[in-house]
């Protein structure tokens, strides 16, 4: 191998997209500044993007001009760089599964505390939160044309979005994805999900906002027969610090604190 674009091109080849310092050096034979002083040159050219420290994406022409890779072509190998489980959450999943309402102009991404800081390089923004009670279900693998990604199932996809809602920009906002993402929904999904998510308060919101919805019958009697054995507690559809749940005339035992304004 005589050279950085050397590299690259035969990583284009196999559909590679991504590389890391370590994969370089076992195939280039050149010294640490000699190789720096070519991914500087692939750099401003466009043809390369360090993603962070010792992490670089390969655009191809189709992509160049964006100066974006699409995430599903380097995720894998990202994660696997930093060594943490991942998965693609919240409106990024959601687009995946046909339910783009919103365009958005950055990654999400869930991962395993600790957390990691975003990666924000050019037009590449991964936003990542992270999790202590880690998915033991509900997070399927897709084949992208660089290989398999994780993306949560769209029960997961659902129940991250009504969880985080305060740092998604608020229910209202994510309640059209909502709507959409219940049409990928299946029973058996949601059954895998009430296996072992822990939030039970967002369980609840999810039943109510389901319901609300009008969504399928058989999803409303998976969680309603999921609540029929356990004691739950009144909770505030829209989390607030300075508000108490008052009564909840409803099976979900949900305060409706805020009025479900849908724009689908």
């Amino acid at each position: 191998m005589r050279s950085v674009a050397d590299f690259v091109d035969k990583c284009l080849a196999y559909e590679q997209y991504a590389f890391s310092w370590e994969e370089l050096k076992r195939e280039v034979s050149k010294t640490d500044v000699a190789l720096r002083h070519e991914i500087l040159r692939l750099s401003k050219k466009k043809e390369v993007i360090t993603l962070r420290q010792g992490f670089y994406l390969i655009l191809p022409p189709r992509y160049r001009q964006y100066e974006r890779l699409p995430l599903e072509l380097y995720v894998d190998r990202l994660f696997a760089y930093i060594r943490k489980p991942y998965y693609i959450a919240f409106f990024s999943a959601a687009a995946f599964h046909g339910a783009s309402h919103q365009q958005v102009q950055q990654s999400y991404l869930m991962t395993k505390i600790p957390n990691i800081r975003d990666i924000k390089k050019g037009n590449n923004y991964l936003s990542i939160k992270a999790t202590s009670h880690w998915p033991e279900k509900n997070i399927s693998k897709r084949k992208s044309d660089a290989g398999l990604f994780n993306i949560s199932s769209p029960a997961l996809t659902a129940i991250d979005l009504i969880h985080y809602q305060t740092k998604m920009g608020g229910l209202n906002r994510i309640l059209a994805i909502l709507e959409e993402l219940a049409e990928s929904i299946t029973t058996e999904d949601i059954k895998d999900l009430l296996q072992w998510y822990p939030h039970i308060s967002s369980i609840q919101r999810l039943g109510l906002i389901f319901q609300e919805l009008h969504m399928d019958q058989n999803l409303l009697g998976a969680l309603q027969e999921y609540f029929n054995e356990k004691k739950i507690f009144p909770v505030l559809l829209s989390p607030n610090k300075n508000q108490k749940p008052g009564k909840a005339n409803n099976h979900w035992k949900v305060d409706m604190n805020i009025d479900l304004d849908s724009d689908l």
